[in-house]
């Protein structure tokens, strides 16, 4: 699967997650697929990373984060104009579907996230990335 999902370029994704074994588990899934892959621990951090000026292709985002959640941070990036990139909301609870949609998320999936479902949506950033290049 990994060879399916490599590209021309190398996909930025941004993972916010603040529990160790989650965040091994999706990075290590993202390294699979040829990632280059930042971490922050909190909300806060993910908007930090934006306002720095960091660019992401994906950004995959944890419900609840410490000082801001996941659907906040997600509202917050929204509103920087970060439009193009690609926002997955994640959660245990199939519930949270919905704030993540309403502010902002692109898709919501609920954990744990298989390897297929995450490479599908690599491919599909990918895809994108080198239709723009065209």
């Amino acid at each position: 699967m990994a060879s399916n999902a490599q590209g021309s370029s190398s996909v930025k994704a941004l993972l916010v997650e603040d529990m160790p074994v989650d965040t091994l588990l999706l990075s290590t899934m993202l390294r699979h697929f040829h990632c280059e892959t930042k971490v922050a621990k909190n909300g806060k951090e993910a908007i930090d990373l934006f306002l720095e000026g960091n660019k992401f292709d994906i950004v995959l985002v944890e419900k609840r984060i410490p000082i801001i959640t996941g659907p906040e941070a997600v509202e917050k990036i929204r509103a920087m104009g970060e439009t193009d990139v690609k926002i997955v909301g994640l959660s245990i609870e199939t519930d949270d579907q919905e704030a993540f949609m309403s502010a902002g998320a692109d898709v919501f999936v609920s954990k744990p996230m298989k390897l297929d479902v995450l490479g599908a949506m690599i491919q599909e950033v990918i895809n994108k990335k080198n239709n723009a290049m065209v």
